[in-house]
């Protein structure tokens, strides 16, 4: 994978606390009340794309959340819009993927514990 550019990073740093207020806004209940959490927001080169990774508390949720996330990524997009229109010129299509990787943590954490 190319390194970001300084311009994705910081559009990227800009969107995921956007998105982590939007998500914020919308509560908990929409989310069965699961905690969800933008862990980070990668660009693609022309900006028209960004990657969003999700975290999900409990992760046993994980699967019903990206669901209503996706049922509700328009709205999300909507919502950017009106907050990034004056920075970006193109409010970017939003891409939503798990990141799992405090699962993983944690599976790691319970073999070490194991042995």
């Amino acid at each position: 994978m190319e390194q970001e550019s300084t311009r994705q990073q910081k559009v990227g740093k800009q969107l995921q606390k956007d998105i982590a207020d939007i998500i914020r806004q919308q509560g908990m209940a929409l989310y069965g009340g699961s905690m969800v959490t933008v862990t980070g927001v990668r660009m693609s080169p022309d900006l028209g794309l960004a990657r969003v990774y999700l975290s999900v508390f409990p992760s046993a949720k994980t699967s019903e959340v990206m669901d209503t996330i996706a049922q509700h990524s328009r709205n999300v997009r909507g919502e950017l819009g009106k907050r990034v229109a004056k920075q970006l010129r193109v409010v970017p299509e939003l891409a939503f993927f798990v990141d799992d990787s405090l699962d993983y943590v944690e599976r790691i954490e319970e073999l070490l514990k194991s042995h």
